[in-house]
């Protein structure tokens, strides 16, 4: 009678395991297709229009917008701020992360409030000042100008980036290269900076889609076609296959930095320590 007793309970407890894991699996794939509708929702109708011209084949649409304006021009004037800002905004966002990680006070206190505050002012709030103050100084219709106004704007999240990075990193490495005759300075180039990739690269990424993908702060800047970037190439031209060729610099960039991504090797560095 035992025996039974217990037969049934293990039947009933295989049951109720083999329903968690159906429900689980449900639940999951009903996530996942939420996730990829609300995704590529808004997406699909611009691959729609670009994939299916009105007329004729994808390669004539293509050929079409490519001679409406200076495309490739515009796609230079993007490459070039992109990566310009992308330089400037990690040169001084590494050093400024590891201040604000590794040192304490009253100042970096103060640092660090003035950095969440401009992180979460809007950037409209700037613009009309921003474009006063160009105008004098003959920074606006200039990718220089809108170079410095993305470095501005970047750089206080590419600090808290590098920041949360280097936290991660024990302070014992940069100990055991002080000991080895490097300078601070030379601990965070040889040691903190190579451990902290993974920061940097979210940096220059984050940098980088800001950039690329700026609408606003361009076309308020920039008012000759031969400066325009292709976010405002695409408005001027109108043709949705540029949104297809607009979308491969940062679809590149992720398929070639993404395996970085990793805080592989700082474990091993303290090994027998």
């Amino acid at each position: 009678m035992t025996s039974v007793v217990d037969e049934r309970m293990r039947s009933d407890r295989i049951r109720r395991r083999a329903v968690r894991r159906a429900v689980a699996s449900w639940t999951r794939f009903v996530l996942m297709v939420v996730v990829t509708v609300v995704l590529l929702g808004p997406v699909l109708p611009m691959f729609w229009r670009a994939l299916v011209p009105g007329r004729g084949s994808v390669l004539d649409a293509l050929a079409g917008a490519f001679a409406d304006g200076p495309t490739l021009q515009w796609l230079g004037n993007s490459a070039l701020v992109s990566v310009a800002a992308v330089v400037v905004t990690v040169l001084v966002a590494a050093p400024a992360g590891y201040v604000l990680s590794r040192v304490r006070g009253r100042s970096v206190g103060g640092f660090a409030i003035v950095l969440f505050a401009l992180q979460a002012m809007p950037v409209l709030i700037f613009i009309v000042p921003l474009f006063i103050l160009f105008a004098q100084v003959g920074l606006t219709d200039s990718l220089s100008g809108i170079t410095i106004i993305y470095v501005g704007i970047a750089v206080a999240v590419a600090t808290w980036t590098m920041a949360s990075a280097i936290d991660a990193l024990p302070v014992q490495l940069e100990e055991a290269a002080w000991l080895d005759g490097c300078s601070v300075l030379g601990g965070f180039l040889r040691v903190v900076l190579p451990n902290a990739l993974p920061g940097v690269l979210g940096s220059a990424v984050f940098t980088f889609l800001l950039v690329w993908n700026d609408y606003l702060i361009a076309d308020v800047f920039l008012h000759t076609d031969t400066e325009f970037t292709i976010g405002i190439g695409l408005a001027a031209v109108r043709a949705p296959i540029l949104s297809l060729v607009a979308l491969i610099p940062p679809l590149v960039v992720f398929a070639v930095l993404h395996r970085w991504f990793t805080f592989g090797g700082v474990g091993g560095s303290l090994a027998g320590r």
